[in-house]
């Protein structure tokens, strides 16, 4: 067989096709096309791989927000008891050698319906008192007993701050119990969670009679002494109660009541804790947790008298 020259038919059936045999004008076109489309993905990537570059370098000293903790079943779970109790600081007790007076004042001034009581100290809890018990027994139509207040004890319930809320929430509904200390490794007295501090964390806030109405941010306690929401509008305080309670300076940096006295503490204090004001009003902390204040009692001067009944 002889070899088949390059310009015959038979060769030019056989050869492959070959972009480079199209003429000149369509090859121009295929690569154009091919460089453009790839030029356009690459410079795509690019931008955007430099820019989150350059995000990331931007904010590598930006600490990332915490996440909100929202209400849900999940949190029963989630969270533990050390997360959802008071501190030990915060923790309004009485001792059990206390006299009926000084046991009536404290459920007054506290709002609690229950007190721990401890002998010595808060880490030797020997149980706690029911104000109804204590009403019941030493008040209304009461039996009109000697006082006893060891008589009137019930058991506490003792929880590991490891212990996840969910347990404790189910161990609380099994004994029938509103209350828990928690207890740290040393066996000493280390925070307090109710009922309601874990239900709470499932359903959100709950508001009871005596807590103010959120329509109403202070009401009227008695002559010159306010029951206040720490949210309440500073300037409509003020205007109410017929005061300053700011100079000019603070006055741009303050908007609420709360931030008022979270000013004058330097932090954020805990329950039952009197904070003076330098014009002789007291501010009395009602509720709050570790995180925030929620109520507080206004006392005014008594050389003062409130322009508005709220």
């Amino acid at each position: 067989m002889g070899d088949t020259e390059p310009g015959s038919s038979t060769a030019a059936q056989s050869a492959p096709i070959d972009p480079i045999s199209r003429p000149q004008s369509d090859t121009r076109r295929i690569v154009r096309k091919s460089s453009g489309w790839f030029d356009r993905m690459k410079a795509a990537f690019t931008a955007k791989t430099s820019d989150t570059t350059a995000l990331a370098g931007a904010n590598s000293s930006v600490v990332p927000p915490q996440p909100v903790q929202r209400p849900g079943m999940v949190n029963l779970r989630r969270m533990r008891v050390d997360d959802v109790a008071i501190p030990k600081a915060e923790i309004v007790a009485v001792p059990l050698d206390i006299k009926k007076e000084d046991l009536v004042e404290v459920f007054r001034e506290s709002g609690m319906t229950r007190l721990p009581v401890y002998k010595g100290t808060l880490d030797t809890p020997v149980g706690l008192v029911h104000l109804k018990d204590f009403a019941l027994t030493h008040g209304f139509n009461g039996k009109g007993e000697r006082f006893n207040l060891r008589k009137m004890l019930r058991p506490l319930l003792y929880a590991p701050p490891s212990m996840p809320i969910g347990v404790l929430l189910q161990k609380m509904q099994t004994e029938r119990m509103h209350m828990a200390l928690v207890i740290d490794e040393y066996g000493g007295v280390d925070g307090l969670v109710t009922l309601e501090d874990l239900v709470e964390q499932v359903i959100g806030e709950i508001e009871d009679e005596h807590d103010v109405d959120d329509d109403a941010f202070w009401t009227q306690s008695a002559p010159g002494v306010f029951i206040a929401q720490a949210k309440a509008p500073l300037d409509e305080f003020e205007a109410a109660i017929g005061m300053r309670l700011t100079d000019e300076e603070e006055e741009e940096e303050i908007d609420t009541l709360g931030g008022l006295v979270f000013l004058l503490s330097g932090r954020v204090p805990a329950r039952g804790e009197v904070i003076p004001h330098p014009s002789g009003a007291e501010f009395e902390i009602v509720d709050a947790d570790p995180r925030r204040i929620k109520r507080i009692r206004v006392r005014l001067p008594s050389a003062v008298k409130p322009k508005v009944e709220a």
